[in-house]
């Protein structure tokens, strides 16, 4: 009798390496298909954000913008299984002046950097 066994090499490489690696579970989500892969560009003005989305519609994703990280998830939809991507930023962005928009298959988020806080006086009461 001829038995088929179904070896998946990244749960073999988790049991061997143990599930508390960051980057390795981050690895085999990304192999499975969970999440999508990410191209971010940064200089002393910006940074840019590219996702590849095939097969998505801007409809199909969330973008939410946190105080320093982008959050971009999957919308739920009945029969399949939705991701989200936490993408924290080096430094604070302009929300006001952020913007995002979806051609042929790619997100490109722009979070231009804010202007760093000046010297404030406050005054005192009494």
């Amino acid at each position: 009798m001829n038995t088929l066994i179904n070896i998946d090499p990244w749960s073999m490489l988790d049991d061997l390496l143990g599930t508390s690696s960051r980057a390795f579970r981050a690895m085999r989500a990304r192999a499975a298909g969970r999440f999508p892969p990410v191209n971010v560009l940064l200089d002393d003005n910006a940074i840019i954000i590219d996702l590849e989305l095939p097969g998505k519609t801007a409809k199909d994703i969330e973008l939410t913008l946190e105080a320093q990280a982008v959050v971009v998830a999957d919308k739920p939809a009945e029969g399949r299984a939705a991701w989200s991507r936490r993408i924290d930023l080096p430094f604070r962005v302009d929300a006001d002046k952020a913007n995002a928009k979806f051609t042929d298959g790619i997100l490109r988020i722009e979070l231009p950097k804010a202007d760093a806080p000046g010297v404030r006086h406050i005054a005192i009461e009494g």
